[in-house]
């Protein structure tokens, strides 16, 4: 049985194992890296996913859905046709995907794994993805921040002792890590980021300049319009040089033109960028390291490909940023050389990884000024970055001198007020009236459990509870009812999705021609379909190799 790693991403998902010597990728059925992280459901209730789901984008934007990684942990709901489905269930279907990739390449079962998430998700966040894992029949060994694992991936080779700073701008979310590496030890000093930052603002940007300089309100277009728009642009943002790039669309009989270059788009995305700013300021300041002192600035995460990001990067640190390896691929890679350190693999048995705690955690207290009571105050005990595993003590009093009870309620975050932080549990302690404090104690060690332990001053009076980063977000009948739900609908059969996949594709094409084009794309599609009926395999190969050729001609043309 094999252990993979696995980068679930916003955007595209991509799984890895370790080969003995590096962190090995793993190509989809279609032969590439990466997997598209979209779902769609057809008309037989059938689910398609990855590349096939893309297509559908346009064509059926009411039965496909992507991005769902930034709701990860809240209640949201996608309605897929007449299907609904929550992030947790959608992350599940991707994570199946590719455990069955993998178990196809590797000729082996793949059931457990390392999957790298946001440095930045909270314990809500990190449940949830692991809820998503165990519906997909994955054991997970560890949840690796992502730009830990590209560190990992980079440290590895490195033949000096280094301060790395890693930048991780991927399709919904910015990370910030502070590293140092030395002597085989790679040591995460701080961590940052923004859950609500990624490529797809920098192309929701362009689709806004767009409906202004139109004056099309987003409002009364149809979502086939919007879908194709929002493809039209991510292509010219991820194509954009100094000389304008331009499009054509039409609504309604009326052909819309729309060009760009870079020095606009710039502008366009000032406000973006001024936003990478914040979480790298303080991660700086956490770590207590001097800007001069770092050594190398790593970018990784496919919207770090952007011109206008690297050339921001760059004045903002007055250094070129390191790119040796593909920024698309470095967190996957690092996933996969991380489940060798954690099996303890003999070829890496000199590389330790220390690494801190993202976010604040401690307990609700009242503040009392003369008559003024103020609750719902938040009291730090395990400060953000702090180093883990950590164990901190502080002492607590009881609000009224006949109080029976103390409740402890414990939470995750940086505001002052708990109201603004997530919440993880709650723990209630008698207390005596000659007694009148309590200690806390918090430890928190490396595989995300949390031990608060609680002791009356003066007493023999004692209480633990133990928080552990688990799949608690569902109950063992919720997983099952889930399951359940999932068996309904049919996923493609591995063998067929090239196929369909250039269906898909030769169905968006036809939405977006017109005309004599429309009509010739249309007949492709019947012919091919009637191929595929007849059943005969080097037939089915022949005409699909003729397809995808004629496809790839009509892509370059549109665009």
């Amino acid at each position: 049985m094999a252990t993979i790693g696995i980068d679930l991403g916003t955007s595209n998902s991509m799984v890895t194992y370790w080969n003995g010597k590096n962190g090995e990728v793993i190509k989809n059925v279609l032969g590439n890296v990466l997997t598209p992280s979209i779902i769609s459901v057809d008309e037989s209730g059938e689910i398609l996913i990855g590349e096939i789901a893309k297509e559908r984008l346009i064509t059926y934007p009411d039965k496909t859905v992507s991005a769902f990684k930034r709701f990860m942990g809240t209640k949201k709901i996608y309605s897929i046709g007449k299907h609904e489905f929550s992030p947790i269930e959608l992350s599940s279907i991707i994570l199946k995907k590719l455990k069955e990739d993998a178990e196809s390449y590797l000729n082996e079962s793949c059931d457990s794994a390392v999957i790298s998430v946001p440095a930045y998700f909270n314990n809500a966040q990190r449940e949830a993805t692991l809820a998503a894992a165990k519906l997909a029949g994955i054991d997970v060994l560890n949840l690796i921040s992502e730009p830990t694992a590209a560190a990992i991936s980079y440290g590895l080779y490195s033949e000096i002792d280094s301060t790395i700073l890693v930048l991780d701008l991927g399709g919904g979310t910015f990370d910030v890590s502070l590293l140092e590496i030395f002597e085989g030890i790679i040591q995460v000093n701080a961590i940052s980021g923004d859950n609500k930052l990624g490529g797809e603002d920098f192309t929701n940007e362009i689709v806004k300049d767009f409906l202004r300089k139109t004056q099309l309100k987003e409002d009364i277009l149809n979502l086939e319009f919007m879908s194709l728009l929002r493809k039209k642009c991510e292509h010219l943002k991820l194509n954009l040089s100094e000389e304008n790039l331009s499009f054509n669309i039409e609504y309604r009989d009326v052909n819309y033109e729309y060009s760009l270059n870079i020095g606009e788009f710039d502008k366009l995305v000032v406000d973006l960028l001024e936003r990478i700013k914040t979480p790298i300021i303080k991660a700086i300041k956490d770590s207590q390291i001097k800007v001069e002192d770092i050594d190398k600035v790593i970018l990784i995460g496919g919207a770090t490909k952007s011109e206008s990001v690297r050339k921001y990067i760059t004045k903002l640190f007055n250094k070129f940023p390191y790119i040796s390896i593909n920024p698309d691929e470095a967190v996957g890679i690092g996933a996969g050389i991380q489940t060798a350190l954690k099996l303890r693999d003999e070829n890496l048995s000199e590389v330790i990884l220390t690494d801190v705690c993202a976010h604040t955690l401690g307990i609700e207290t009242t503040d009392v000024d003369g008559n003024i009571i103020i609750d719902g105050l938040f009291s730090p005990i395990i400060e953000r970055n702090t180093t883990i595993p950590v164990s901190i003590i502080k002492r607590f009093y009881k609000l009224y001198d006949r109080q029976e009870v103390i409740n402890v309620l414990i939470y995750q975050g940086e505001s002052n007020k708990v109201e603004d932080n997530l919440f993880l549990s709650k723990l209630s302690i008698p207390i005596e009236r000659e007694n009148d404090a309590i200690d806390v104690r918090f430890t928190y060690d490396g595989n995300g459990v949390l031990e608060v332990d609680v002791e009356v001053v003066n007493s023999s009076i004692k209480k633990r509870l133990v928080i552990e980063e688990n799949p608690g977000t569902l109950t063992q009948a919720e997983i099952e009812e889930i399951l359940i739900k999932l068996e309904q609908f049919k996923v493609h059969p591995r063998e067929k999705s090239e196929n369909r996949y250039l269906l898909e594709r030769a169905s968006r094409l036809y939405v977006e021609s017109l005309g004599e084009k429309r009509s010739y794309i249309g007949n492709l599609i019947t012919k091919f379909e009637i191929t595929l009926e007849k059943q005969i395999p080097e037939k089915i190969k022949e005409e699909a190799e003729e397809l995808n050729n004629i496809l790839n001609t009509l892509e370059r043309e549109i665009f």
